[in-house]
């Protein structure tokens, strides 16, 4: 690939956000989509829909209702990280799938990769009316030379998760703490490919989502082995992360934000928060990331595929992706907000959500994310 172009083989050994909830269970919500359930079956023989997603987009509470409705059934393969599942569709299983739901930067990515079935925004305007004004058409980070690759499905941001029983939320108005020894031993990394890189590179002055010169990169490098230094622990495993947290043995996690936050306060430890630190000479700390749902170009052009992704981003369905049994996030889709009791609101931190927004950079494939995580990996064998 030339060069500014993630290598593949090292995003698949790095980039596993989720590899640690693979295989932690379905949601076991209410139906939802009500909406869309009146919907008459086809009088023709019954569809099958192909669908490629993360877990909990597969809970049969979401999917069952929906293919009832359609006559319909849908077959799932679930993904673990986002670039194993682009991977599988660049070559060539894009011709056995309809739809898609994972990071966005891969939704969009479709785009250029050839097999994106395009989004016409006309035909979405109440699926984008009813979304965030931040949300809505045109949609950059999900464009590619003008079209809509996808729409918006989940959402939350990346920053330090502080415990604020043994320590203030004022000190991690910037990552600094990372790097102080008052600090030394009481912080956790989290082992999640390229999360805990772009904080770090940030906090050092680099903008990570830019093309890097050898100087930049070197200063990756710096941060990195300063980092590690002062970590008690890099973690891969969600579970032991939390625990760690929630006893004080860390006092903050890095690289994982409200991912891995909400469904500890949902659980009554409100204690714990994900904020975003503020800017550091004009360079944005904080990152949003974001989940997304495209339709696969792979010659059917369904019209049954269509409608799924408008019934995915409704707002009970939304309401349903947002609260899951491993993870609670937060959703685009607007009118969803009324659907969520006080205390999930409070767990998902409604009311800091658009200062973390003003305050972030928006998650992307950076150009030299091989090169980050190779830094990583060595600075780490290192340590």
């Amino acid at each position: 690939m030339k060069k500014g172009t993630a290598d593949m083989s090292n995003l698949l050994n790095g980039m596993k956000r989720r590899s640690v909830l693979k295989g932690m269970g379905g949601m076991g919500l209410a139906a939802a989509g009500a909406g869309f359930l009146g919907m008459p079956r086809r009088a023709s023989a019954a569809e099958s829909l192909n669908y490629m997603c993360w877990e909990g987009y597969n809970a049969p509470s979401i999917l069952e209702p929906f293919q009832k409705a359609k006559d319909t059934t849908i077959s799932i393969d679930l993904i673990t990280d986002s670039a194993g599942g682009f991977a599988k569709l660049a070559a060539g299983a894009s011709r056995d799938f309809d739809l898609v739901s994972s990071d966005s930067p891969w939704i969009q990515r479709m785009g250029p990769a050839g097999f994106c079935r395009f989004l016409d925004d006309k035909d979405f305007a109440e699926q984008y009316g009813e979304f965030y004004p931040q949300f809505r058409a045109p949609f950059a980070p999900l464009q590619f030379e003008g079209k809509a690759t996808g729409l918006p499905t989940r959402w939350g941001w990346v920053g330090p998760t502080v415990n604020t029983k043994f320590d203030k939320l004022e000190s991690w108005s910037s990552y600094a703490p990372v790097f102080d020894s008052a600090y030394k031993d009481k912080i956790c990394l989290l082992d999640w490919g390229d999360w805990p890189i772009m904080p770090l590179a940030l906090y050092a002055g680099v903008n990570p989502y830019e093309e890097l010169d050898e100087a930049a990169l070197g200063e990756v490098r710096k941060v990195l082995r300063a980092a590690f230094k002062n970590t008690r622990a890099i973690v891969a495993d969600l579970a032991v992360a939390q625990k760690g947290l929630l006893d004080g043995s860390f006092r903050a996690l890095i690289g994982g934000g409200t991912y891995c936050t909400s469904s500890l306060r949902l659980k009554g430890h409100d204690y714990i928060q994900s904020i975003v630190p503020e800017p550091k000479n004009g360079l944005k700390q904080g990152i949003i990331w974001m989940e997304a749902t495209g339709l696969v170009d792979n010659g059917k052009n369904s019209e049954i595929a269509a409608d799924f992704l408008k019934y995915i981003v409704s707002p009970e369905v939304a309401k349903q992706l947002a609260i899951t049994e491993a993870t609670c996030n937060l959703v685009p889709n607007q009118k969803a907000e009324a659907l969520f009791s006080e205390e999930e609101k409070k767990a998902l931190q409604m009311d800091y959500m658009w200062t973390a927004w003003d305050n972030s950079q928006f998650h992307t494939v950076a150009p030299n994310i091989d090169d980050m995580l190779a830094i990583w990996q060595e600075e780490l064998a290192a340590r």
